[in-house]
């Protein structure tokens, strides 16, 4: 039992991340983990993020959807949890995975609004604090995990929609993240050198989790002043942001990984591929995509802000311009040839898996996505009936 739960926590650990390129919603871990109605178990279970993120997965039609999880720094030592959640908790927090706060306030809300990301909270938009006030206005903004039949639903607080909705980052989130910043603590996880380890629970582990500049969160703001959330100290200015690309696989119909590529970080897609950071295929591809797709297919870079792909397979890849499916319109790519990723374009490396711009690439496929919770314990999952 206990082996299947920490399984199941790693799984769940893939899916935060304090990365604006990545996140899909924004989370209070504080209150997601004590909805004991989705599950009818313990006070407080951080299995129930899980639960949270695989509705979210369904709504979006889409694998692998992180969550930004904004965490009170109380949680560390809640009682409610067992002592290996709470020792997770505290290796994301020293991984830079969550933000620990002593004070969240509306950190949350403030994360949703900088990087245009919906809200999963039972709060009631009219309860929330008044600063932003996309929360009353758009429906999917604000959306309340609820138990369902098949598990966790979501309802909208407002309007009649219920599809978690994106929208653009605001004026003040678009300049935030167009620097990088570094905070005066040593070994800040968020906003430091190389994250992990400053003096939290695995200081003495020495961890290190190297962070990419283009996957640094957002800054809060105090006074209009950009500000470490975790430390409260005044961030300083450390030059401009590596330019990134976030890049999508599709396989079929439904989108089933993001990543995301900056001029110092380029990325091999494959079946199985051996670079470190390869986006790996192979869990997603019937035998004949297996044999024909080969264990590195296709490699993109970044160059002034343009994306290249570069076939580096045996059999060769194919280009779909401006995502038309029309089999007159594939362009091929032979192995080893290169080409500009122009607007709409996908890269197809066999029928039905292609490689695109996220909100280029065609959704409402009739599959279920992945769950986390796959390797959870029957008496750790009991759904209301």
């Amino acid at each position: 039992m206990r082996f299947e739960i920490s399984k199941v926590l790693d799984a769940i650990e893939g899916r935060v991340s304090t990365d604006p390129s990545l996140a899909r919603a924004v989370v209070d871990l504080a209150e997601v983990i004590r909805y004991q109605d989705l599950d009818g178990g313990r006070p407080a279970s951080l299995l129930r993020l899980g639960m949270v993120i695989d509705a979210l997965a369904r709504e979006m039609e889409e694998d692998s959807v992180p969550v930004y999880a904004v965490v009170h720094r109380a949680l560390l030592s809640d009682a409610d949890l067992t002592s290996n959640e709470r020792m997770v908790v505290r290796r994301w927090a020293d991984d830079g995975l969550v933000e620990v706060l002593d004070n969240p306030g509306d950190r949350m809300l403030e994360v949703a609004d900088l990087l245009g990301l919906p809200v999963l909270t039972r709060v009631r938009a009219d309860g929330l604090r008044g600063r932003y006030p996309w929360l009353v206005e758009q429906a999917g903004r604000v959306l309340a995990p609820v138990p369902g039949a098949g598990g966790p639903a979501f309802v909208a607080h407002v309007g009649g929609g219920h599809t978690p909705v994106a929208g653009d980052r605001s004026p003040a989130g678009a300049k935030l993240l167009s620097r990088q910043w570094r905070c005066a603590e040593p070994g800040c996880a968020l906003f430091g050198g190389g994250g992990g380890g400053g003096g939290g629970a695995f200081a003495d582990l020495a961890r290190v989790v190297e962070r990419s500049p283009a996957g640094q969160p957002p800054p809060t703001l105090r006074g209009g002043v950009p500000t470490c959330p975790r430390h409260g100290t005044r961030l300083g200015d450390a030059g401009p942001r590596p330019r990134s690309a976030v890049l999508a696989v599709r396989v079929g119909g439904l989108i089933r990984r993001r990543f995301v590529l900056t001029e110092d970080q380029p990325a091999v897609v494959g079946r199985a591929p051996d670079q470190a950071g390869g986006i790996v295929l192979g869990q997603w591809l019937n035998d004949e995509a297996r044999r024909w797709i080969s264990r590195s297919h296709v490699r993109f870079e970044l160059r002034v802000g343009e994306v290249i792909v570069t076939d580096v397979s045996t059999n060769g890849s194919g280009i779909r311009p401006g995502g038309s499916m029309a089999e007159a319109d594939r362009v091929p790519l032979a192995p080893q040839q290169s080409r500009v990723l122009a607007e709409g374009d996908m890269v197809e490396l066999y029928p039905g898996v292609q490689i695109g711009r996220p909100d280029e690439l065609p959704t409402g496929a009739p599959y279920t996505p992945t769950s986390v919770m796959a390797e959870a314990p029957t008496m750790a999952m009991r759904l209301p009936r």
